[in-house]
């Protein structure tokens, strides 16, 4: 009634914001340093399989159970209810045999979307019947295999049906749009919402068998805050001694983790309860061997080490739910209780996996005590040692006890004969060793894997046990030069047969190597294990690798080639780059790295000798020069050419290798006509046009300084240039062309100056060559000539309509460039920036803000002395109007 008459819609947001609240308040009642139990969940589910056929009993449903009943008394209803509770029609049920595994956590996931739609249509009894149903499969042990994995499936459903009771009754709890607060107590509950709650929990108390009884009752525990304060406290001990009443171990010990489980939700205070569960376990734990278990275990053809490591995940939980937060003597005394008990191997493995690990570590020596003394037949060994293992890679032992718990552990791990076994609990304990001992220890260790794993080739069923030895050792060894002193460590290495896996390691390894290591090295013993394993790397690659891939791989190689200095050994140096462009030519960035560490190494030399090259140096030089010269042309990508042919020109020159240079800048204008209308950028087609203009300008800066050579004519390099730009087929609306030209012009420009702007040492430039010849000096102008009639032309052909923002735009930048680089004192040029300024504005498509300061800019100029001829171009440039 008070659901009907508030507002659904913010009803329905106030509950949603309310749940979410009230879910985070939940979360928070264990701290973060508390595993959950949906972290071991999908671990249970992928571990405990089965191939044995499994059956299922369906509920088909009873019209009796639906909403819309004609019975209208109260009475009446709540009197067929119980009857439809009591009564699973005949017909109402279905028997499902044969069933996979698969097919059966299907129809188990059937089940929980029935439930969850019988709720949302209001068939409650329906649900109800759903749940109780389920809850029955958790006593049917006829696959035992199967059955943690049955047990997570079947509490997944219960896990929802309590949530659904709970918060059905919580949304009953609001009166006029008020909700309960977070920590509400009974004396907030309305009656309504206390009467469903008790009908609730009188319904399950009428389930006749105990396991359904049980596990329904558990699942909504939480509700019983709402009817008083001490309902949980009381209703735990009750459900606890409930357990004592089912027979079968299993079944009891999965029962008990259950309800430490809602236990731990709904009061994780209440420890005394979790304990008594606990207690009431170790009393029933000699059960496990005893007849009628033997019994069943040859019926199902099951051996007892295969029965035994069943329990493992009930016992975990409940010992970690205890262990939680528990005080030493607490502890002390569980790990006492389990010592007294016989075959206690399960216990003892449960207790090393839930206890915190520093209670183990300090206690590591009785534990191996307790593990010697263990029978072997029911659970191996090797596990526990494993168990304690994991403990001791998060905890330390005390210092004086860490070697001899080494060669207890070891002295059983290397027995195994079972290559799985081995390596199992191998991996564990080199994590042990890595971090207590030197590289000796460790290199016995991988020793003795090695010497497991090769027979048979066993090592190819264990590579993900053999990647974690790797990455154990490497994160624990950071000095390359003791990691690979460690004699077998690359024989280690060799195990890794599969490709795929064998890259990844060696993928990790360079990481590592990358990430610490923190100076450049030369030690022979890195650089020849790390080049074997960069090759490895690159051998990889073929045809089908993925660019994100090779990228990563590059990355790796190009910080190893980073890191590799012979000092001033020079030529070893460049041996070494000779050597690694040899292994590593499938990888353009590791080629492209390789050329710009050689220009590196040139222009090292050059800074050693102070420009003054030696006989032996020059050689040097014009070897490194050679090697990028023969290295560019074997790349792909075109820029990347072009670029470092400029770049390796600009070392060339540097260092005096002027027909060096030369070769670099004829190949890199060559290359101009190459360059493709569109180029692919980070995966996307882009035209070239803007990155070619960036490439131009730079090479114009450095064709400034490039001194013409004695057997070419005046300015070769510069002609054949244009020349390559006049046949390039440029975008029909592209302007690029034109400001390619007007950068020409500046170089011009700066070429006829008496001194140039910049020169580079020990090498004289067309300035000191020429002296300001006039004979240069008119084919330098000749030049410009050639080069403004092309730009004037290109502004001819704009002039149409939809061309008009286009050309006012260029004929403004060409009057900057006159006006910037131009000598204005000639009348032909002065007439033509007055003709470029009425062009500019003659349509109305010019910047007028750009126009008033470009025309402020030549009047404040003009003031300069023997800058007159400024003032009088300024009164020739009339600024329109908008009008």
């Amino acid at each position: 009634m008070f659901a009907a008459s508030a507002d659904p819609a913010s009803l329905a947001a106030t509950t949603d914001n309310s749940r979410k609240k009230r879910d985070r308040d939940d979360n928070s009642i264990v701290g973060s340093d508390f595993e959950p139990w949906a972290s071991k969940r999908g671990e249970i589910l992928a571990r405990y399989t089965t191939t044995e056929k499994l059956s299922i009993n369906l509920f088909m449903g009873s019209e009796k159970g639906k909403a819309g009943t004609a019975i209208s008394a109260m009475s009446e209803k709540v009197r067929t209810r119980l009857e439809e509770l009591d009564d699973f029609e005949e017909g109402s049920q279905k028997e499902l045999l044969n069933l996979t595994q698969q097919d059966y956590v299907n129809r188990i996931e059937e089940l929980n979307q029935s439930l969850k739609d019988a709720w949302a249509s209001d068939q409650k009894v329906k649900a109800l019947k759903i749940v109780i149903q389920c809850s029955k499969l958790l006593s049917d042990t006829s696959v035992i295999q199967f059955y943690p994995s049955k047990f997570v499936l079947i509490t997944d459903i219960l896990d929802t049906f309590g949530k659904l009771v709970y918060e059905r009754i919580f949304s009953m709890c609001m009166d006029n749009h008020s909700i309960l607060p977070d920590h509400f107590s009974p004396e907030n509950v309305n009656d309504t919402a206390k009467e469903t709650c008790l009908n609730w929990f009188f319904k399950i108390a009428s389930i006749r068998e105990l396991i359904p009884r049980f596990y329904v009752e558990a699942s909504i525990l939480k509700c019983n805050k709402f009817l008083s304060k001490t309902g949980i406290s009381e209703c735990l001990p009750r459900l606890t001694c409930m357990v004592r009443g089912i027979g079968d171990p299993l079944v009891s010990v999965y029962a008990r983790a259950y309800l430490c489980r809602v236990g731990m939700e709904v009061a994780p205070h209440l420890k005394e309860s979790l304990n008594k569960n606990f207690f009431d376990f170790l009393l029933t734990f000699k059960q496990i061997h005893g007849d009628t278990v033997q019994n069943q275990l040859v019926l199902q053809g099951v051996e007892l080490p295969s029965y035994l490591p069943l329990y493992s995940p009930a016992m975990d939980w409940i010992f970690q739910c205890i262990s939680y937060h528990a005080p030493e003597a607490l502890l002390t005394e569980m790990m006492e209780r389990c010592k007294k008990l016989a075959n206690n191997a399960l216990l003892l493995n449960s207790v090393m996996s839930a206890f915190r690990a520093e209670f183990i570590a300090t206690r590591s020596m009785d534990f191996i005590g307790m593990i010697k003394e263990c029978d072997e037949s029911g659970f191996p060994k090797h596990l526990l040692f494993r168990s304690l293992g994991l403990n001791l890679a998060l905890a330390n032992p005390p210092e004086s006890d860490r070697l001899q718990i080494l060669n207890e552990a070891w002295k059983v791990i290397t027995k195994l004969k079972n290559p799985q076994d081995y390596i199992n609990c191998a991996e564990v304990w080199v994590e042990y060793t890595c971090k207590h001992f030197t590289k000796r220890e460790v290199n016995t260790v991988l020793a003795d894997v090695i010497k497991h794993m090769t027979p048979d080739r066993a090592f190819e069923d264990s590579y993900p046990q053999l990647q974690s030895i790797i990455k154990k050792v490497i994160a624990h060894f950071h000095d390359f030069s003791v990691l690979f002193s460690v004699e077998k460590f690359l024989p280690f290495l060799d195990m890794f047969q599969k490709e795929s896996v064998r890259v990844e390691v060696c993928k990790c390894i360079m990481e590592v190597f990358i990430k610490h290591q923190q100076e450049p090295t030369k030690d022979p013993v890195i650089l020849n294990a790390l080049l074997h394993i960069c090759k490895t790397m690159h051998d990889s690659v073929n045809a089908l690798t993925l660019e994100d891939e090779k990228r990563m791989l590059a990355y790796l190689i190009n910080g190893f080639i980073k890191m590799v200095s012979f000092g001033r050994d020079f030529e070893q140096q460049l041996s070494f780059y000779v050597e690694a462009r040899s292994m590593f030519s499938n990888l353009e960035p590791v080629l492209v790295q390789l050329i710009h560490s050689v220009n590196r190494l040139a222009m090292e030399t050059r800074k050693v000798m102070k420009g003054n090259h030696s006989r032996k140096t020059a050689a040097f030089v014009r070897a490194c020069v050679a090697y990028c010269f023969i290295t560019i042309p074997s790349l792909v990508g075109i820029f990347t050419r072009l670029n470092l042919y400029l770049h390796s020109g600009q070392v060339a020159l540097a260092n005096q290798c002027l027909s060096q240079a030369d070769a670099f800048f004829k190949a890199a204008i060559s290359l101009v006509p190459e360059v493709p209308k569109m180029i692919n950028i980070d995966g996307k087609m882009r035209p070239s046009e803007s990155f070619l203009l960036e490439f131009l300008c730079n090479f114009f800066s450095t064709l400034l300084i490039v001194p013409d050579h004695p057997e070419h004519g005046v300015l070769f390099l510069v002609r054949e240039l244009l020349n390559v730009i006049q046949d390039y087929t440029w975008e029909d609306n592209s302007d690029e062309k034109i400001r390619i030209y007007t950068c020409v012009l500046h170089l011009l420009s700066a070429m006829s100056q008496e001194t140039y702007l910049y020169h580079v040492d020990k090498v004289d430039s067309n300035d000191s060559l020429y002296g300001g010849d006039s004979k240069f000096l008119a084919e330098n102008n000749k030049l410009c000539e050639t080069v403004m009639a092309q730009i004037l032309e290109h502004l001819k052909t704009l002039a149409k309509d939809e061309a008009l923002k286009r050309q006012s735009s260029l004929g403004l930048s060409f009057f900057n460039s006159i006006l910037a680089h131009g000598d204005l004192r000639s009348n032909r040029l002065n007439q033509l920036s007055v003709n470029l300024w009425h062009l500019a504005q003659r349509h109305g498509c010019a910047d007028t803000r750009t126009m008033v300061k470009t025309l402020e800019y030549i009047k404040k100029r003009g003031k300069h002395p023997d800058m007159g001829h400024l003032t009088e171009l300024a009164l020739r440039l009339p600024l329109q109007t908008r009008t």
